[in-house]
């Protein structure tokens, strides 16, 4: 069963991202602190390009969907695109990797470990009673 996700005119649902910055004051080989970021942060009053993928270092994910985007980016920019994401239920460590081991400089990867934000887009799918 695929729920219906949100239509037109809807607002995407308010949840707080856990991710992870870059801060030098951290010091060490892991210069990185916790953000909290909250989705009005990220979507409010913007135009934003959101993709989801169902997994980091994914063949089709990983040769396609995230390198077409990130090449793409500069034309979604002179379209009047704020901002492009690419979102998937893995934890910021993941996501990080997975955007170094692609080369992405552009897009920015948005870590959902707990899929709150995917749950309140209506975009989980269920086969057998099981979550996916």
């Amino acid at each position: 069963m695929v729920q219906q996700p949100l239509t037109e005119g809807k607002h995407v649902p308010e949840v707080v991202f856990k991710t992870r910055v870059r801060d030098e004051s951290v010091g060490g080989e892991n210069p990185y602190r916790w953000q909290d970021v909250s989705s009005q942060e990220i979507f409010g009053g913007k135009k934003i390009i959101l993709f989801g993928l169902p997994g980091a270092f994914t063949p089709t994910c990983s040769s396609a969907h995230v390198p077409g985007f990130e090449a793409k980016y500069d034309a979604f920019k002179k379209l009047g695109v704020d901002e492009v994401y690419c979102l998937s239920v893995n934890d910021a460590f993941v996501m990080k990797q997975w955007a170094d081991k692609l080369g992405v400089k552009k897009v920015k990867m948005l870590p959902e470990g707990n899929a709150a934000f995917t749950r309140g887009m209506r975009m989980l799918a269920y086969l057998k009673g099981s979550v996916l």
